[in-house]
């Protein structure tokens, strides 16, 4: 009996000795709460009560490592009472025969690395990014400046996204370890920052291997082009561009009918197993509207510069613009009018675009600003002089787009602001006049000034485009060939 007693307690020390002796994540080794050692030195008493208090106190979080055979033993002979424990290191131990589903000890894997996202918003640096996402400053600083010969963190824009990325300490009220970033530059290229094996931080450029191809579209318009193209499979953006192009030549809110039918083919950007990533420019699109077909073409001229040409080489861009904005419903139109607010019979000085709010409104046309800012019942106001005959306003916004300042020059289709209701408006909408030598016009009636029209060599050049677009276009129809594109 003498003898058995002390095997017990020689046991029961062993046990504690390696419990004592683990170390824990948060750096606390698992040491007896005060006054709780004298209650394990008793075991060796040969009382069975110490080692029940042994196998309830309590534990650090999570070891760093249990791969000592002492110590795996001991997590074994531990109880349910044992709290779950979570690792970066497998629960057993080379030639430890302990039977694991006897054990009530969980061992989980904790993720070597996580990441934050980010977008930035307007009057973000990188540096405010990175700190509010927990990078520690001088850090942050140390790998932006390890971007420098690779990009510049100046040109970053609002609405772009960052990736933060970060490892877990593992310890108790220590940071997690930042372990750089990441900026995708566009649908193929990213900027990554990392630390370097020398120490410090190293930036890298990813470009990812795309395949270059065309998707084919076509359908018949039931009662909405955008809804018609949306079925047959054309992304949004594409069809926006389509609008564009011919948004010169045709008011879409009173030429398109039902049946009328749209043609597009257009440049895509797919992974090799066939994920699109990117949708790119039309190269060829038309319109059938009441039984006229409009075709148009992308053509590259001799200084490098692109526009559409119809069949005969005259450029689809006219002048101005019928309908600077995208998608919206034509809402009251040019003439007199019972004012809304105001209840009393007067000229509508502009063609009205119902739309959402903060929906893009586009420059009509190359020119200077004359105006942007407020103007009575326009509210936000926005005038654009084209040349000595032609200029164009804007009013009702929500917002004037940063950098839209008097004697600013825009392009035809540059953003100018953004859909709204301010001044005397009862709802989101633009409001868009035509001025013509100092009289405002109907915009949807007045005949628009031709663009360029191709000759000599540079004409030859664009048939030969003409013809290879069409070949390619006659090719996706195969039906060994795609047809259709994806959403």
């Amino acid at each position: 009996m003498q003898m058995m007693l002390r095997g017990m307690a020689v046991a029961t020390v062993l046990i504690a000795g390696a419990v004592l002796n683990l170390k824990y994540a948060d750096g606390v080794a698992a040491v007896p709460a005060p006054g709780e050692a004298a209650k394990y030195e008793n075991a060796s008493a040969g009382t069975s009560a110490p080692l029940m208090r042994l196998t309830k106190a309590p534990m650090g979080k999570a070891p760093i490592s249990i791969g000592n055979p002492a110590t795996a033993a001991a997590l074994a002979a531990l109880t349910s009472a044992r709290p779950t424990t979570v690792a970066n290191a497998s629960a057993t131990a080379p030639n430890d025969s302990t039977d694991s589903s006897e054990s009530s000890v969980e061992i989980q894997s904790t993720p070597t690395s996580y990441k934050k996202s980010l977008r930035v918003h307007a009057g973000d640096t990188l540096s405010k990014v990175l700190e509010s996402a927990g990078a520690p400053a001088q850090d942050a600083d140390a790998a932006i400046l390890a971007l420098k010969g690779v990009y510049d963190p100046r040109t970053l824009k609002a609405g772009q996204n960052i990736a933060v990325s970060f490892s877990p300490s593992g310890l108790d009220g220590e940071q997690d370890r930042f372990n750089g970033f990441e900026i995708p530059l566009d649908y193929a290229t990213r900027i990554a920052v990392a630390p370097a094996p020398e120490g410090g931080y190293k930036a890298y450029e990813f470009e990812r291997d795309l395949v270059s191809e065309k998707a084919r579209a076509d359908g018949t318009i039931d009662w909405s082009l955008f809804q018609a193209g949306s079925d047959a499979g054309v992304p949004t953006k594409v069809m926006a561009e389509l609008v564009r192009a011919f948004s010169w030549d045709v008011d879409f809110q009173r030429d398109i009918r039902k049946d009328d039918r749209f043609e597009v083919m257009y440049e895509r950007n797919a992974t090799e197993d066939g994920e699109v990533v990117h949708n790119g420019q039309i190269v060829f699109a038309a319109l059938t509207l009441s039984g006229e077909r409009k075709a148009i073409f992308l053509h590259t001229l001799k200084d490098g510069t692109q526009d559409y040409f119809d069949e005969a080489g005259q450029s689809a861009k006219k002048a101005l613009m019928r309908t600077p904005i995208d998608g919206a419903r034509l809402s009251s139109s040019f003439g007199k009018r019972k004012h809304p607010i105001l209840g009393y019979t007067k000229l509508h000085t502009g063609t009205d675009f119902a739309a959402p709010p903060g929906t893009p409104i586009y420059a009509a046309g190359d020119g200077t600003i004359e105006l942007a800012g407020w103007k009575g019942g326009y509210g936000k106001y926005v005038q654009i002089r084209h040349n000595s005959e032609y200029s164009t306003a804007y009013a009702h916004m929500k917002a004037i787009k940063r950098g839209v300042s008097k004697g600013s020059r825009v392009r035809q289709g540059e953003v100018i602001g953004y859909v709204g209701t301010t001044g005397r408006s009862t709802g989101p909408h633009l409001h868009y006049e035509m001025i013509r030598r100092g009289v405002k016009v109907n915009p949807m009636r007045v005949k628009m000034p031709s663009g360029q029209k191709l000759q000599g060599t540079e004409l030859t050049r664009f048939e030969e485009t003409r013809e290879a677009v069409k070949d390619e276009w006659a090719a996706l129809a195969h039906p060994n060939q795609q047809q259709l594109a994806q959403r």
